[in-house]
């Protein structure tokens, strides 16, 4: 976790460069209300404290082809800090997989899995099942619409409240 302490116009190139990836440097300045050179040394200080974690485009997979979208609730059979270990190792591996949270209640993971169809995210569930990656229990939800999948932080709400 980065101690850099964020102001106004960090927040500005942060929420600019989430909202456009490939914004020219003069054109952030502009919209951030620096001068070019002020605002890239900005940007290249956040990107050093890994707040920018990347540039990436984003892809609509639908347009492609069709997709199953699932989200999966995992539940493991132990809960040795082995058994997590292997779990997370095995999802790590499958592309298929693409975002996989730990998480408190009454599962220990959720998980998004985009496949083909249904038949290929159930060949993926049957693979580790056979794999004996530790899952006791798992609930599969099929995503049949999506209302909203926002990539762009609310930067303003999640940051801590700036000094005056």
């Amino acid at each position: 976790m980065s101690s850099l302490k964020l102001d106004a116009i960090d927040l500005k190139i942060l929420m600019a460069v989430q909202q456009d990836g490939r914004i020219t440097k003069l054109a952030l300045a502009e919209k951030v209300g620096l001068s070019p050179t002020p605002c890239w040394l900005r940007l290249r200080k956040l990107e050093k404290a890994g707040i920018i974690g990347g540039y990436h485009a984003r892809i609509e997979p639908r347009v492609i082809a069709p997709v199953a979208s699932v989200l999966m609730e995992v539940t493991l059979g132990s809960h040795r800090q082995a058994d997590f270990d292997r779990f997370e190792r095995a999802v790590r591996e499958l592309p298929e997989i693409v975002a996989c949270w730990a998480v408190g209640g009454g599962v220990d993971y959720v998980l998004k899995v985009m496949t083909r169809d249904i038949d290929a995210y159930q060949r993926l569930v049957d693979g580790l099942l056979e794999r004996d990656v530790g899952i006791d229990r798992y609930f599969t939800y099929i995503v049949t619409r999506t209302v909203k999948e926002d990539i762009v932080l609310p930067l303003p709400e999640l940051a801590p409240p700036l000094e005056r």
